[in-house]
């Protein structure tokens, strides 16, 4: 009887465990109202002033509720339920601007299906940390340099279309995704999380080593820097730049350039910093008869 009696729960904890899965769910329990593609496109619309109040504390936190606050208001007609998912959403969270869409719609799919609010909140970070790693390699690292580098060629022609161009192809994939996605993920809803998961790391390594031949090839094409240098020996003349550099590997002094400014911006060295040192060097090299 004693035995018995140790193993059964007490009235306070049996009270304290309910208290706790209650307070996991909403209070409405019924299925929410179903987000039409006109609710779907203004969200992704809002979704462009997800760093509106970026901060170090919440970081894109008061953007990401500034999105989600309609399709909450249709979804939670429960006042305590909403006044709950926008103070769940107003927490931390950070994520690449471009695909942020994507993690609004598997979020609003689980709201609407009343999942456990721990569950929806764990889903959108365990989402939103990924989709920056993936985003910075699909759109910072590779097509903006190409966009960039499409662009800059037309320029360098004196074409005015350049800049036109680069608006326009960059803009198309950008707003191409961002709303192709929100669809996407919101017709998925919980499904698409495995498969984010997933592919995680296939589609960021897939992105980086597009972006990495991308930024080499920038480097070697738009980066110019050479050496006037001579090396006299008799009557034999060494130009040290074409006769020697390039016999090594074309295109070093960029590449050793490149890498000398990476390295300053990896020790903490500000760009504003680094312009100036790239004017000074450029104008002492001019004068000097060395660049």
């Amino acid at each position: 009887m004693a035995s018995n009696t140790l193993t059964q729960p007490l009235p306070q904890q049996a009270e304290s465990r309910a208290a706790d899965m209650d307070d996991d769910r909403y209070e409405d329990q019924r299925l929410g109202a179903e987000l039409t593609r006109q609710d779907i496109n203004r969200f992704a619309w809002r979704s462009l002033l997800l760093q509106a109040s970026f901060n170090y504390e919440r970081m894109q936190g008061a953007g990401w509720l500034y999105g989600l606050i309609p399709a909450l208001r249709k979804i939670h007609t429960h006042p305590r339920d909403l006044a709950r998912a926008m103070k769940g959403h107003m927490g931390f969270f950070n994520t690449h601007p471009f695909l942020v869409t994507f993690v609004m719609g598997i979020v609003l799919a689980m709201e609407r299906s009343k999942q456990n609010v721990n569950s929806i909140q764990s889903a959108k970070i365990a989402l939103g940390a990924p989709l920056g790693g993936i985003g910075d390699a699909m759109f910072w690292l590779t097509l903006l340099p190409i966009c960039g580098g499409i662009g800059a060629d037309l320029a360098l022609q004196g074409s005015a279309l350049g800049a036109v161009l680069f608006f326009a192809l960059f803009n198309t994939v950008h707003f191409g995704l961002r709303f192709s996605l929100a669809h996407y993920a919101y017709r998925m809803g919980i499904a698409a999380i495995p498969l984010i998961k997933a592919n995680t790391l296939k589609a960021a390594h897939a992105a980086s080593v597009v972006g990495i031949t991308v930024i080499g090839a920038l480097v070697a094409t738009y980066v110019r820097l050479s050496t006037p240098l001579k090396i006299t020996a008799g009557d034999a003349v060494v130009k040290l730049q074409t006769d020697v550099i390039d016999k090594l590997m074309p295109a070093c002094l960029p590449l050793a350039y490149t890498l000398a400014m990476y390295m300053l911006v990896r020790r903490g060295w500000s760009p504003l910093r680094l312009i100036v040192i790239t004017l000074a060097l450029g104008v002492a090299g001019t004068f000097g008869g060395f660049l």
